[in-house]
C-alpha cells in the first residue's frame, strides 16, 4: 500500500499533472530502459504501420503519421505508462469499408474523409473520457467480441489474398472478389505467394521464440532486399511504389455537411470499438498494480492522439494490445518509449524512402495475415462451444453478419446482439422459493443434494436480478403463483432481495400492486437483505417503504421470519 494522501512526500502526486502524467515520478536512470524499449517498439511498428495504412486504403507514409499523432497525443494526455497508440488493424477494415461508400479508395477525397473521421472520433473519445463513459467498454460480451474479431480477421484475410497471390482483381465487394480469385486460381504468381508465406512464417517463428525479435521488420527487409538485388519487379512482384516524404503540415479537414452527416454513424461505431480495445488494453497492462487503471483518462489520451493524427492528414488511431505488451516486456517505463519509436519511424521515412518504395506488397500481406491469425481466437471459440452452445451461436451470428454485410453494419449488429443477449438474461430471471437449511438460520435456493425445510404459512421468495420493466411483470406473476401453489395458506411473504441491485418505475408500480394485493388478502409482506444502495434509494423514492409500513425491512430472512411469523400464524 502506498502512503496516505496526507503523508508528506517529495514527489508530485500523479493527479496533479495536467499533462505528461505517465512521467510523474520519472527518474533519469530509467531513460536507457525507455530508449531500448522504444527501439524495439519501432522495429515492430514500422512494418505494422505501413501494412495497416495499406489495409485502410491509404499510402504507407500515412500510417507513420498516424503513429506519430497517436504517440504524441497519448504521451501528452494519456495516463498509462505502457500503452502504445497508433494505426491499428482492428479498426482499419471498419472505417475503410465505410469510407469506400463515400469516396474512391486512395483518392484525395478519401484521404480528406479519413482525416475528418479521425478528428470526429477524437472528439468523441475525449468527450467519453471527460464524461466518464468507461462503462461503455463493458457492453460487448466475450462471445460477441470473439465473433467480431473473427469477422475482422476474415476481412483482413480476404483483402490481402490478391496481393499474396499476385492477382489484381477489379474493384468488387469482398465476397465477389473472393469468387474472382477462385476463378483465376490458375494465374497465381508463386513467387509472390512464396514471399508472403515466407514473411508470415518468419514472423510466427520469431513470435514463438521471443516476441522481442522484430520478425516483421526482418522479413520485410529481406523481401525488399531480394526485390532490389534480383529485380523481382520484372517477374511480376508488385511493390508499394513511390513513398512521398514530407513533414505533416497540421490542417483541419473540413468535410461538406452532407459528407459529415454520413460520417457521423461511422464515427460513433469506430469510437465505440476504440473504447472497447483501449479499456481492454489499459486493464491488461496497468501502470500500477496497486491502483485501478484510469480508463477514462486513457480515452482522453487516445482521443487526443486521434485528433493529432487527423491534423496530420492521417486516420483514427487505437490502443494496440500487442505493441503495449512489447513495451511492458522490454522494460519501458513511460510514454517516452512511444515518442522514441515515433521519432525512429519518421527518421526511417525521411532516410529510407527509396528503400521503402521497393517493399513488396506480398510481404505486407504476410504481416497482415499474421495479424489476422493472431486476433482469431480459436481456443476461446472452442471453449465457448463446449461451455455455452447458445452463446456460441451468438458468436457465429456475429461473425456471419461481419462477413455477409458491410462491415460497419456487421459491427452494429454485433453490438445490438450483445445488448439483446444481456437483456434476455435479465428477462429470464424468475421468482425462486427459498428453503431453510435444517438446524440453521440460513435460507437458500432448493438444493437437490440437500433437503430443506419450510415453515407453515410462510413463503420466502427471492429474485436474482435487478427489477426493471424487462422482468417486473413476470416476477409479479411468479410471486402470485408461488402464493397460490404453497402447501398451506400463506400469511407471510418475505422477499429475499440481496440480488436486486435496482428498481425502476415500472417495477416499483408492480411491487406496489403486489403489496396491496397481499394486504387485501391478510398477507404480511416484508423485505429482507435489500443490500444495494441504489435499490434502497429507489424504495424511498417510489414510496415503497411507506407502502410496506414500518418494521417491514430486515437485514436477514431469519430476522424477518422470527419477528413476523408468530403474528402471521395467529
Amino acid at each position: 500500500m502506498g502512503p496516505s494522501s496526507t503523508a508528506p512526500s517529495h514527489k508530485t502526486p500523479a493527479w496533479a499533472w495536467p499533462f505528461f502524467r505517465s512521467f510523474a515520478g520519472y527518474r533519469l536512470s530509467q531513460l536507457p530502459q525507455d530508449c531500448v524499449a522504444g527501439l524495439t517498439l519501432a522495429a515492430i511498428a514500422i512494418p505494422e504501420q505501413m501494412a495497416t495504412a495499406r489495409l485502410a486504403g491509404l499510402p504507407p507514409e500515412i500510417g507513420f503519421f498516424a503513429f506519430l499523432g497517436g504517440s504524441l497525443g497519448f504521451a501528452i494526455f494519456g495516463t498509462n505508462r505502457f500503452l502504445s497508440c497508433g494505426a491499428d488493424s482492428t479498426i482499419a477494415p471498419i472505417f475503410a469499408g465505410g469510407l469506400a461508400l463515400l469516396a474512391s479508395t486512395g483518392s484525395p477525397d478519401y484521404q480528406m474523409l479519413a482525416a475528418a473521421l479521425a478528428l470526429t472520433v477524437g472528439v468523441l473519445l475525449v468527450a467519453g473520457g471527460l464524461f466518464r463513459l468507461g462503462w461503455i467498454a463493458d457492453l460487448l460480451s466475450i462471445p460477441v467480441t470473439t465473433g467480431f474479431l473473427a469477422g475482422i480477421a476474415f476481412h483482413i484475410l480476404a483483402s490481402q489474398l490478391p496481393s499474396l497471390f499476385g492477382i489484381k482483381p477489379p474493384a468488387l465487394p469482398m465476397l465477389q472478389s473472393l469468387a474472382f480469385l477462385w476463378q483465376h486460381i490458375g494465374t497465381i504468381n508463386y513467387l509472390s505467394l512464396s514471399i508472403g508465406i515466407g514473411v508470415l512464417f518468419l514472423i510466427a517463428v520469431c513470435e514463438r521464440g521471443n516476441a522481442r525479435i522484430p520478425g516483421a521488420l526482418i522479413g520485410i527487409s529481406l523481401a525488399t532486399a531480394a526485390v532490389i538485388v534480383f529485380h523481382l519487379e520484372k517477374h511480376g512482384i508488385a511493390t508499394i511504389g513511390a513513398v512521398s516524404w514530407h513533414w505533416p503540415s497540421p490542417s483541419v479537414a473540413f468535410a461538406p455537411f452532407d459528407r459529415f452527416a454520413a460520417l457521423a454513424p461511422l464515427s460513433l461505431l469506430v469510437a465505440f470499438v476504440v473504447m472497447i480495445q483501449t479499456a481492454a488494453t489499459t486493464r491488461s497492462f496497468p501502470s500500477d498494480a496497486d491502483k485501478p487503471p484510469n480508463v477514462d483518462g486513457d480515452y482522453i489520451g487516445v482521443g487526443a492522439g486521434s485528433l493529432l493524427a487527423g491534423l496530420f492528414g492521417a486516420f483514427p488511431v487505437d490502443a494496440s494490445p500487442p505493441r503495449t505488451a512489447i513495451v511492458a516486456t522490454t522494460g519501458g517505463r513511460s510514454q517516452l518509449t512511444g515518442l522514441v519509436a515515433a521519432a525512429l519511424l519518421v527518421a526511417s521515412l525521411s532516410i529510407g524512402a527509396r528503400f521503402l518504395r521497393a517493399v513488396p506488397e506480398a510481404a505486407l500481406a504476410g504481416v497482415l495475415l499474421f495479424v489476422a491469425f493472431r486476433i482469431l481466437r480459436i481456443g476461446q471459440m472452442q471453449q465457448i462451444y463446449r461451455q455455452s452452445l447458445g452463446e456460441f451461436l451468438l458468436m457465429v451470428v456475429t461473425f456471419a453478419a461481419m462477413v455477409l454485410l458491410p462491415i460497419e453494419e456487421g459491427v452494429a449488429i454485433g453490438i445490438v446482439l450483445s445488448l439483446l443477449h444481456g437483456m434476455w438474461g435479465i428477462t429470464r430471471a424468475r421468482a425462486v422459493v427459498f428453503e431453510r437449511i435444517p438446524g440453521t438460520t440460513i435460507w437458500w435456493p432448493p438444493d437437490p443434494d440437500r433437503r430443506g425445510e419450510t415453515l407453515p404459512h410462510v413463503l420466502v421468495v427471492a429474485f436474482q436480478a435487478p427489477l426493471s420493466f424487462l422482468n417486473a411483470y413476470p416476477f409479479g406473476r411468479g410471486v402470485r403463483a408461488c402464493i397460490r401453489n404453497a402447501p398451506s395458506p400463506v400469511r407471510l411473504v418475505v422477499l429475499e432481495a440481496s440480488a436486486i441491485l435496482d428498481i425502476d418505475f415500472t417495477a416499483a408500480q408492480m411491487l406496489t400492486s403486489l403489496i396491496r394485493e397481499c394486504r387485501d388478502q391478510k398477507i404480511t409482506f416484508a423485505v429482507a437483505r435489500l443490500e444495494s444502495l441504489r435499490a434502497q434509494d429507489a424504495l424511498k423514492r417510489f414510496g415503497l417503504d411507506h407502502e410496506l409500513g414500518s418494521g417491514r425491512l430486515y437485514r436477514s430472512v431469519a430476522e424477518a421470519v422470527e419477528a413476523l411469523a408468530k403474528d402471521a400464524n395467529a
